[in-house]
């Protein structure tokens, strides 16, 4: 069959919709390369992990968007195509795509009014952990809590629809203050001397927050500027409770919200080490107490 030489240029020279579609995957091949290139570039010349995760997002976005216009200018002509262009495909996805532009909109407000960012630790609805990740459709958290104690990683990957910003109270650990109240209850016995277990447990908790508490009442300096907050005592307390079992001491004090845990061990292990040497001070646990008619004094069972 001879080959029509004339067929193949009028194929090229006019714009037919094969040549669009060549058109359009040509471009958008050609910009997945020019973001490839960008990403290792980027990945070779910052070693900053923070500052190399944000130049790659906005690479990204940057070569999607050019991508979109290009592809866009290729198959419609002009500016009052290009705003029919814009107008129907607008109509159309708002129609069809209600939850997608509710997350591309969830997105834009991340962004604009960044109510946490990647590295915050924050929950979300039933949510928490630290973000790890924000896209066009969904941030992503590195899960926390849940059926782990102390608030440390489950090592579960969370994806939550940028639209949860909209309809989720969201709480942020480290945006403003930086720093939360944490508070350990501790049991003793009624026959304990609870006044000697107060003053141990003070003293452990003044000596595991003395720097925590400079740097939170400085902080706190620099937030009430920006917010309508009343000055906190930032010492900690010891509180006394009676409760069934014996006399409740709660220990109320300052950490950082990734030191939570590590702290509570540090005041427990200091409490275990202290009542060990002390007779008069017992944990107290649930027991029930009976009288035998044979027997002058109680007895205890555990």
């Amino acid at each position: 069959m001879e080959f029509n030489l004339d067929w193949l240029l009028k194929f090229f020279t006019y714009s037919s919709i094969q040549v669009k579609f060549i058109s359009s995957f040509i471009a958008v091949l050609v910009f997945i390369v020019i973001r490839r290139v960008l990403v290792g570039i980027i990945s070779n010349k910052i070693e900053d992990s923070f500052m190399r995760y944000r130049w790659q997002k906005t690479t990204t976005y940057v070569v999607f968007l050019l991508a979109v216009i290009t592809v866009g200018r290729v198959w419609f002509k002009g500016i009052e195509s290009i705003a029919t262009y814009f107008g129907l495909l607008s109509a159309g996805i708002a129609i069809a795509l209600r939850d997608p532009i509710t997350n591309i909109t969830g997105w834009m407000f991340i962004l604009w009014r960044a109510p946490f960012t990647v590295g915050d630790r924050i929950e979300v609805g039933q949510n928490a952990g630290d973000v790890i990740d924000i896209n066009f459709f969904k941030f992503t958290l590195m899960e926390i809590g849940n059926w782990i104690d102390g608030e440390s990683n489950t090592g579960r990957i969370i994806h939550v629809p940028n639209g949860k910003v909209f309809t989720e109270n969201v709480a942020n650990y480290g945006r403003g203050f930086k720093y939360i109240w944490n508070e350990l209850p501790i049991l003793v016995t009624f026959e304990s001397d609870w006044k000697k277990a107060k003053e141990i447990l003070q003293k452990l908790s003044n000596e595991h927050t003395s720097q925590v508490n400079k740097a939170a009442a400085k902080k706190f300096r620099e937030v009430s500027k920006l917010f309508m907050m009343h000055q906190p005592n930032f010492k900690p307390k010891v509180y006394t409770k009676i409760e069934d079992s014996g006399i409740l001491l709660t220990v109320r004090y300052l950490c950082n919200p990734r030191k939570r845990r590590a702290s509570s061990q540090a005041i427990w292990e200091g409490a275990l080490e202290k009542f060990a040497n002390e007779s008069d001070i017992e944990f107290a646990y649930p027991t029930i107490r009976y009288f035998d008619i044979n027997e002058s004094k109680p007895k205890n069972i555990s």
